[in-house]
């Protein structure tokens, strides 16, 4: 997105002949991988299964990982599985919501889409689907998705019950467009909730953090297909923050990444388009990644320096303006993997808990990972971080083989004392009483778990940190 090895990196690299040859081989011999990082699937005992989530963080050898292709299938595997059981998507989150040594339901074979209606403009769904498979079947109805977040394999279970969300300050997360919802229990009976019928369990069961039993079916709003306009640029970061508030309101769609050392950031602005569409054009943020890691490699140990040789290749203004259906360019497929940390601020608190997050990424020369913000409407299910107003969202990013130990000792305590809420499916160090505080409705949502679920039959020992018990 502007950034390119030629004009930095290979600019960049006469000014390092000049600079101090101690530091520089210093920081050149530095070993960035952690000493825990053990990447791929974990040895299973004989008889027990291996299992890993996205970013390899998490890691389980369940005695059985199932696979079922009908709510009855999930009914009866609940009545004769080894507790502790847990339902798993696509394994995207980073909190160990999934992980089990008991029996792991996966409900991605309860896929597809099982009715639309396009006058309605609702669309029903095996609760594995994926979302980018859910949102290509929908625009061949002629239908879409309000928003979509900005990674598309998750399962529609997973991304309902962690309140995945995208960016919109009148768009709502993804749980919001739930109109009802089929739940296995933990004891195998198959109910159905929605706002006129087991109405708690409806406001409850959107944001369930798989707690509640196993959905194996959503009932959805969606709307008319529709297009969209897609427009990126470079900014300064004075000018990046300085413009937020009018553009977030301004655009559909808009969102902010700053680029850790660099005092330069991107925008994404999206708009409903009428027109004959473009398509999406693959341009230099592919390689933007890749570059800021190479500059951290290379000049991480002189943030100065680092940063000079950014700013005299930069420029501010725009690198892509592109249209194409709103499902393409929403959401993507990322290739580099990683682990994160978002906490979902006070609208009113956002900018400042942001250039406080920067201030502090800044000290650190080893990180380089693009900082997001974005804002998020609200809505009413009882553990939505969204609940009480609009949120302005931080995510902070580390590759998923490197130390992310600062997300607590440097982060964290900002996030919290602004008083952000976490993101269900993201890392965070919260417990029952810290939710407690954040969540009006945290110890209803417990009380109605623990009536479905009397035995604990679908409490890990991270869920046991959560929901308080022992």
């Amino acid at each position: 997105m502007g950034l390119s090895r030629r004009s930095v990196l290979l600019g960049g690299a006469a000014a390092v002949v000049a600079i101090p040859a101690v530091s520089h081989i210093y920081w050149g011999s530095k070993n960035y991988p952690r000493d825990d990082f053990n990447p791929g699937l974990p040895k299973a005992p004989d008889g027990e299964r291996p299992w890993t989530n996205w970013s390899e963080i998490l890691k389980a050898t369940p005695q059985d990982i199932s696979f079922p292709f009908s709510a009855e299938e999930v009914a009866e595997l609940l009545k004769n599985s080894s507790a502790p059981v847990r339902p798993v998507g696509s394994g995207h989150s980073f909190t160990a919501l999934a992980p089990t040594e008991g029996t792991m339901i996966d409900v991605s074979s309860i896929s597809g889409m099982i009715s639309h209606d396009i006058e309605q403009q609702t669309a029903s769904f095996g609760a594995g689907s994926r979302l980018q498979e859910s949102a290509k079947l929908l625009s061949e109805q002629g239908l879409g998705f309000a928003n979509l977040p900005d990674i598309d394999v998750q399962t529609l279970a997973g991304g309902f019950a962690t309140a995945t969300h995208g960016t919109g300050y009148n768009l709502s997360a993804i749980h919001d467009y739930v109109q009802a919802f089929e739940l296995v229990t933990p004891a195998g009976e198959i109910i159905s909730a929605s706002a006129d019928s087991n109405a708690d369990l409806f406001q409850a069961g959107k944001v369930s953090l798989g707690s509640l039993g196993v959905i194996t079916r959503f009932d959805l709003k969606v709307e008319k297909a529709f297009n969209l306009r897609r427009q990126t640029g470079l900014m300064k970061l004075k000018n990046l923050l300085g413009q937020f508030d009018s553009q977030s309101q301004k655009y559909r769609n808009f969102e902010i990444y700053y680029f850790p050392h660099t005092g330069y950031g991107a925008y994404i602005q999206h708009d409903i388009f009428d027109g004959e569409v473009t398509g999406r054009q693959e341009g230099e943020d592919d390689n933007i990644l890749a570059d800021l890691k190479e500059l951290r490699d290379t000049l991480g140990w002189w943030p100065w320096l680092r940063r000079k040789l950014v700013q005299g290749e930069l420029e501010e203004g725009q690198v892509e303006d592109t249209s194409d259906a709103a499902w393409k360019l929403l959401a993507t497929t990322r290739n580099d993997k990683f682990n994160e940390i978002e906490y979902h601020m006070p609208l009113d608190k956002g900018l400042a808990t942001l250039e406080e997050i920067i201030t502090s990424i800044e000290s650190r020369g080893d990180t380089f990972f693009p900082i997001e913000a974005r804002v998020t409407a609200p809505d009413n299910a009882w553990l939505s971080p969204f609940n009480d107003g609009r949120r302005f969202s931080i995510a902070i990013h580390a590759p998923y083989d490197e130390d992310f130990s600062y997300f607590f000792t440097d982060f964290e305590p900002i996030l919290r004392r602004n008083g952000g809420r976490p993101h269900w499916g993201k890392m965070h160090s919260l417990k029952a009483n810290e939710l407690r505080e954040l969540y009006p409705k945290f110890d209803a949502f417990n009380n109605l778990r623990k009536e479905l679920d009397p035995t604990g039959k679908f409490v890990n020992p991270y869920l046991a940190e959560i929901w308080g018990e022992a």
